[in-house]
């Protein structure tokens, strides 16, 4: 079946640079995605866009040439609840790859143990309207206490504007809570200002809640270096992941988001965006915990002995 792009859609770097930072043996690239092909895998009639084809084996391909061992494939917004291409992409990993699924009420249990089987370890909950439609929370609850019970955990998207009204919700779920992107904070606003303090003390407060410190082309203002003809990219983005780092080492995620869809302005060299990382995990200690020990903690627990 043949796709037409969503008109301004930025197709993925296709010449990514060697990281000039060297991962540490074992990283997992914690968040990225697949598209389709379209042919293969079709994508969702009720999609808020639709992206070009961004296969698992030019995922795998980008692992390599950054130097990291093992992916979270987490399912992308325009294949809806058809999770096949996500699952086939663990399928064909050699073991490399955990997912993180979407699923509605009506999923069966059977379904969810397949899903379990190929490699699944979670599902995203996703509050931001301009992607997908609202699903009410007592149905979003339902899921949860399902998917609690094999042992996944559960992926939060939202803005950071938005947390106050969500706070109680995400307290009553029964399972590890990741939040996708530090709940994307304005960086243009003072680090030590309300909004950002208030994300903070969200995770201070509850042990369960992890966050992945990715995403810095999505949250900057200054831009890469190519925009803002400074050596270190997106340095605004910098002293906020740092923040949560230095502050929860033990629950930090962190991924390259490819192939990074919706993105307006530009498209990030992936190898950049790689050598992003010293900057906001400043020792070896902490890029182990972040890159390494983390990951495997969460989604590999049977080789960590955990």
């Amino acid at each position: 079946m043949a796709f037409e792009k969503t008109p301004g859609w930025l197709d993925w770097y296709a010449g990514p640079s060697k990281p000039r930072f060297q991962v540490p043996p074992g990283a997992v690239d914690a968040h990225c995605h697949v598209f389709g092909p379209g042919d293969t895998f079709p994508f969702a009639p009720e999609r808020k866009y639709t992206p070009c084809d961004a296969s698992k084996q030019q995922l795998y391909d980008l692992r390599d040439h950054l130097g990291f061992a093992r992916n979270v494939v987490v399912q992308a917004t325009c294949h809806g609840a058809d999770n096949r291409a996500m699952v086939d992409a663990l399928v064909h990993s050699g073991g490399k790859a955990r997912g993180i699924a979407t699923v509605r009420r009506d999923v069966a249990d059977a379904d969810l143990h397949a899903m379990h089987a190929a490699g699944v370890r979670g599902v995203r909950f996703n509050f931001l309207k301009r992607l997908v439609d609202f699903t009410p929370k007592d149905e979003l609850l339902e899921i949860a206490g399902r998917i609690a019970r094999l042992g996944w955990h559960i992926v939060i998207y939202f803005e950071s504007v938005d947390l106050p009204e969500l706070w109680d919700f995400f307290t009553a779920l029964p399972t590890t809570v990741v939040v996708d992107h530090m709940g994307r904070p304005d960086v243009a606003k003072p680090i030590d200002g309300p909004e950002f303090a208030l994300f903070v003390e969200f995770m201070a407060r509850h042990p369960n809640v992890w966050s992945k410190v990715s995403c810095p082309e999505r949250l900057s203002v200054s831009g890469p270096p190519a925009l803002n003809g400074e050596q270190n990219a997106y340095r605004d983005v910098i002293p906020f992941a740092r923040r949560i780092v230095e502050t929860f080492p033990d629950r930090v995620l962190w991924g390259t988001d490819w192939p990074h869809p919706n993105l307006k302005g530009h498209m990030p060299d992936d190898g950049l965006l790689v050598d992003f990382i010293p900057h906001i995990a400043t020792t070896p200690d902490l890029r182990q915990k972040l890159l390494v020990d983390n990951p495997m903690r969460l989604y590999w627990p049977d080789e960590t002995g955990e």
